[in-house]
């Protein structure tokens, strides 16, 4: 099984790249989403850990917004809890899907929580910051304060780029996307 992982900046435009490889694709965010919604376990241990944020269920977003952003400390316990429970569905989609030729590795935090492995090849999704600030302010509960906490976090975009054997310039346009992912498939395969 060949591992691709996906890399770049917040709103780049990674899960479009992910899931227009055609192969299947563990979506961390999406995986974080569904705990939140319906996971009564990790919401009891968040709200034993921040009782005074986290404090309905299914737990809102804007809960753990305001729990990050109201202390630094929090992302922390947050990210403890939860990382837990993200990791052990990565390794079961990765039992699932053992035989598939590729698998996808849409992970924010891929590099910093050191979960790609040596032999993974790693696709850098390179987007404009002016194109990226405009999607990103178009959706939906998108905060700066947060963005600027998650960025803090995260290694240097030039890092990661550096680490990455592809890139993808990222135009938003399907056409140039398809023509790069299948450069990349023809080199890997």
């Amino acid at each position: 099984m060949i591992r691709i992982g996906i890399l770049g900046d917040i709103g780049s435009g990674k899960s479009f790249v992910a899931k227009s490889f055609g192969y299947p694709v563990f979506n961390a965010d999406q995986v974080v989403s569904e705990i939140y919604d319906k996971n009564k376990k990790i919401y009891l241990k968040l709200n034993k850990a921040l009782p005074n944020y986290i404090n309905s269920y299914p737990i809102d977003k804007k809960q753990i917004t305001n729990a990050i952003l109201s202390n630094k400390r929090n992302l922390k316990k947050i990210i403890k809890i939860v990382h837990i429970e993200v990791r052990k569905k990565m390794h079961s989609f990765l039992r699932k899907n053992r035989k598939k030729d590729i698998i996808i590795l849409d992970i924010p935090h891929l590099l910093e929580n050191k979960i790609n492995k040596k032999k993974d090849i790693l696709v850098f999704v390179d987007a404009k910051n002016k194109t990226i600030q405009k999607k990103l302010k178009k959706r939906k509960n998108f905060n700066t304060k947060l963005f600027k906490k998650f960025n803090k976090i995260q290694l240097s975009l030039d890092y990661k780029k550096r680490k990455s054997q592809f890139v993808i310039k990222n135009n938003f346009t399907k056409k140039s996307i398809k023509k790069d992912i299948n450069n990349i498939l023809d080199k890997i395969l």
